[in-house]
């Protein structure tokens, strides 16, 4: 390993000697892609979907036989965004394989054909469209899933944050992309969620348009003692040591969540010294910087939370788990302002992805927010 390497990654994609754990998970998915089976893929967020899916995709059994496309929806609002955000994704990853396919590409996409740019210098097509290009989406949306069933090799899509397309104003979305994508033979499809309860309702509920339409795949965090071996493992290949006190700290004040623990991990990896020993003296100093980095942006989130939801968030905070919100007691308890309106606030609050609902169960979505809350000031 060169000793400049920080092995804790947090973004882009993650070597094979990083990549922590994960084994089964793979497995599966490879599996399932070589089967050109769907998948869809859940678990809370930041826990490493995107990296899970970039690390099966670098395996030959699929980098070889299959053309890769990845697009993330989170910040759609409306179907003709997605339409904008899956085309711009397949001329990115198909398209610009070869000058054949940006035509073929153009000549598919009728709807859109007079808003295509030219790069005069290499002689081919760009993909420039505007929001505003996109008149007919659902005729667009036709003519990509055409192309695509005439690429060369067969794809794999994957569709980051897919409950995005619960939200949108238009009514059939759900409907009107099972229709199509059942037909497809040369494109499978990798739908990936952070929201748990709205994908397992898209997918597990008979009265969904994508009722057992996907082969299921939920991460959790991983094992605390596989994580453990393998920071320690690292730590020790550079000359440096991390006690299992230290570590345990870290991943359980971030309950698991791989994003967190790597994050504090790649700090602590980069400060400790040669022959030197990280402590949880040492990760809490690093804990307590990260919540200070991040507190303008939970201002910022909660500039938008109204005063009742904010009540409801701190009494969730307080209690920890919480399993009848719209209870007497709990409301009693915390002076909240009614049932109906403790009801209202949670909609709110779970769309904003600030709490999570588990089988009933209400909790604060995110270590992080939790632990920023932990410092608040009344």
């Amino acid at each position: 390993m060169m000793e400049h390497i920080n092995p804790f990654v947090v973004s882009g994609k993650i070597a094979p000697d990083y990549f922590c754990d994960r084994v089964e998970e793979a497995l599966q998915l490879e599996k399932a892609l070589s089967n050109q089976l769907n998948v869809v893929l859940t678990s809370a967020r930041r826990m490493g979907k995107t990296s899970l899916v970039d690390f099966v995709f670098d395996k030959p059994a699929i980098s070889g036989n299959y053309v890769t496309i990845s697009v993330d929806i989170l910040h759609t609002t409306t179907f003709r965004e997605f339409i904008l955000a899956f085309g711009t994704a397949v001329f990115d990853h198909v398209a610009t394989r070869s000058e054949k396919l940006r035509k073929q590409f153009v000549s598919f996409l009728k709807s859109l054909s007079a808003s295509f740019g030219y790069d005069t210098i290499q002689n081919v097509p760009t993909f420039d469209i505007k929001l505003g290009d996109v008149q007919r989406p659902e005729y667009t949306l036709v003519e990509i899933f055409d192309y695509l069933e005439s690429v060369d090799k067969p794809c794999i899509i994957v569709i980051d944050e897919f409950q995005q397309i619960t939200h949108y104003p238009e009514k059939n979305v759900e409907a009107l992309l099972r229709t199509h994508i059942q037909k497809l033979s040369n494109a499978f499809f990798v739908f990936s969620g952070s929201r748990r309860r709205l994908m397992e309702e898209m997918f597990f509920s008979s009265k969904r348009p994508f009722y057992q339409s996907a082969k299921s795949i939920r991460l959790e965090p991983i094992a605390m003692d596989v994580y453990m071996e393998f920071a320690i493992r690292h730590f020790r290949q550079a000359k440096k040591e991390i006690t299992q006190e230290a570590f345990t700290h870290v991943y359980e004040t971030f309950w698991g969540v791989t994003f967190y623990v790597q994050r504090i991990m790649k700090d602590a990896f980069a400060e400790t010294r040669k022959g030197a020993t990280c402590d949880i003296h040492a990760v809490k100093q690093w804990i307590e910087g990260y919540i200070e980095e991040n507190d303008s942006r939970i201002r910022e989130q909660l500039a938008f939370v109204t005063e009742v939801q904010k009540e409801l968030l701190y009494a969730i905070h307080e209690e920890g788990r919480v399993q009848s919100i719209t209870s007497t007691a709990f409301n009693k308890k915390y002076r909240l302002r009614s049932p109906s309106s403790t009801q209202s606030a949670a909609l709110k609050l779970l769309a904003y992805d600030m709490i999570t609902r588990e089988e009933k169960t209400y909790s604060i979505a995110d270590p992080l927010m939790s632990l920023w809350l932990d410092r608040r000031k009344v």
